[in-house]
């Protein structure tokens, strides 16, 4: 269950933004998590919601955002999005692939007052 230790160092990086903006409370949290980063949203959140209790993001709306996997084919080139874990090339059949997104792992936004 890595979402504990992500939910960690998250939080640990919202409650520092907050203090060092002067925020009272942190109203919005916006988050972006690559595919292949296997996060399981509601584990996420019961984690992270742990990790800010009794704090100024104790009630923070999250936004988590899934962003899909982009390969490209490193034989022919195409780009392509990958579906139904089949990482394979949709036009040449190539497994010689790159990846163009899919591993982010980064917080989009804070909101706060």
């Amino acid at each position: 269950m890595h979402e504990l230790r992500i939910a960690e160092d998250l939080s640990a990086i919202v409650l520092d933004t907050a203090l060092r903006n002067n925020l009272s409370k942190v109203t919005k949290v916006n988050i972006s998590f690559g595919q292949l980063i296997q996060i399981v949203p509601a584990i996420f959140e019961f984690a992270f919601r742990e990790t800010v209790r009794n704090s100024v993001a104790g009630s923070a709306e999250l936004d988590i955002e899934i962003v899909p996997v982009k390969m490209k084919c490193m034989n022919c080139g195409s780009d392509f999005q990958v579906n139904e874990n089949l990482f394979a090339c949709n036009i040449c059949s190539s497994t010689d692939l790159g990846i163009i997104q899919g591993k982010e792992l980064f917080i989009k936004s804070i909101e706060g007052e």
